[in-house]
């Protein structure tokens, strides 16, 4: 039995919660470590903020929120006449500047528990009662001395106190944690924050782990970057231009988080309003997502991926340019397709034939899903599929086509005739269609 078709929604609010939906059942009882900087809290866009994490704690979302306070930090020290002091990219943190950053990370906790406590009428806050849960959730140790620099009261995060925070959470609680960690000897450390909530996304083993950073996000040459393998973070890194700090130390965190388990990380712009939310709840997102393994890969067709295969084909059957493939005629043949695959989505395939004793391949079901047609989609799904052609020996590859000829010819594919396709293939051509057969020989290079 085909699989049924849902019409597009003509209302768009409809059809954008529609879409949504995968995503709320989907994170519903995650856990999510959200960071942010300080100047997060200087915005008077903050509310906004808060509504959009209000609204992911309202879809049971398992929240912890880490904050920077460098810029509150900063200005305290400005008003005693003193400053932080850097050795490289490491701060160090003098008796003053501890003080400062007490001061600083105490009225930060104070301002956000505000913000998560508003529930006036008529607002996204509206009858919303949500717990915040802060304490000395991270165990700190001192930088010590390195390079005969003393660091004094800068420190790393030695451990996470992950009982304590996983009850917090159990308790439905939002947990915060500013940048700052205890020794067990009773000593108060400057902390990363970038540091703390890689720390505590590992130790909760959470599901995502989400950085709200101050500029445009990470690039690639004129377009943002969609995403990045951990492995790809220092070559990143290295080569110019350098990224602002904010954005190095999430970049740097979020390799290690991936490394250590998390398979998940996002580096998404703060400023732009609602980013959190689209890149939760779309499917293009809003940020990059940095994960250990890529994030869309080729990889063959499973039986499980068969409506994913005809809701991408169905479109291309109505419009007459593929051979209408009920799931009965799929599921025989599942074997033979590549897809790759994003958020669940099936946004491209292909299947491949083989003739093996006369060299030859059909490519056959090539469909990019619409919204993925740029950025060379097509290009590397044709590229892989002709790379496992060569691999099972085969030295041509032919297309029966109706309306994409010119991207076939493109591409490297001539015309042929019938008598270029196998007897068993030409025995099965549908005149009635019409299709024109182009042949590509394949190199035997790489």
């Amino acid at each position: 039995m085909p699989t049924p078709i849902i019409a597009a929604a003509t209302d768009p609010f409809a059809h954008w919660f529609r879409q949504c939906t995968p995503y709320i059942h989907a994170h519903r009882g995650r856990t999510f470590v959200i960071a942010f900087g300080g100047e997060a809290l200087d915005d008077p866009a903050l509310p906004a903020l808060v509504h959009d994490i209000a609204l992911l704690h309202g879809l049971g979302v398992r929240l912890v929120l880490v904050h920077g306070a460098r810029p509150q930090i900063e200005r305290r020290l400005a008003e005693r006449g003193a400053e932080l002091r850097y050795v490289g990219e490491l701060r160090i943190t003098d008796d003053a500047a501890l003080a400062c950053v007490k001061d600083a990370a105490g009225s930060a906790r104070v301002e956000l528990e505000a913000l998560l406590s508003m529930g006036l009428a008529n607002s996204p806050m509206a009858g919303v009662r949500i717990p915040v849960a802060s304490g000395n959730f991270v165990i700190a140790r001192p930088i010590g001395v390195l390079d005969g620099v003393d660091y004094l009261h800068t420190g790393k995060v030695r451990r996470i106190d992950r009982q304590a925070l996983g009850a917090a959470l159990d308790a439905g609680a939002v947990a915060l944690i500013p940048p700052i960690g205890y020794s067990p000897t009773g000593e108060v450390f400057n902390l990363s924050a970038a540091d703390v909530a890689r720390a505590a996304a590992v130790a909760l083993a959470a599901d995502k782990l989400i950085f709200l950073v101050e500029g445009d996000g990470v690039w690639d040459s004129a377009e943002p970057a969609v995403s990045l393998l951990a492995a790809e973070i220092d070559a990143l890194l290295e080569h110019p231009p350098e990224p602002p700090e904010d954005l190095a130390q999430a970049l740097r965190a979020g390799a290690d988080a991936c490394r250590s388990g998390i398979r998940r990380v996002h580096v998404i712009p703060r400023r732009q309003d609602g980013a959190l939310l689209r890149e939760l709840f779309t499917r293009d997102g809003a940020g990059t997502m940095i994960t250990d393994r890529p994030y869309e890969e080729l990889r063959p067709a499973r039986i499980d991926d068969i409506p994913g295969i005809r809701a991408l084909l169905a479109p291309l059957e109505q419009a007459g340019v593929l051979v209408p493939r009920p799931r009965e005629d799929l599921e025989p043949v599942i074997d033979r397709f590549w897809i790759s695959e994003r958020d669940g989505t099936v946004i491209s395939c292909a299947a491949l034939y083989c003739w093996p004793e006369q060299g030859i391949g059909e490519l056959a079901c090539v469909a990019v899903h619409p919204d993925y047609r740029t950025r060379g989609r097509g290009d590397r799904l044709l590229a892989r599929m002709e790379a496992i052609a060569r691999e099972r020996g085969l030295t041509r590859l032919f297309v029966l086509t109706t309306q994409s000829a010119h991207w076939f010819r493109e591409r490297g594919f001539e015309p042929a005739g019938l008598d270029a396709l196998p007897h068993s293939r030409r025995a099965a051509y549908n005149a009635q269609r019409n299709s024109q057969v182009y042949l590509k020989q394949l190199s035997t290079g790489v």
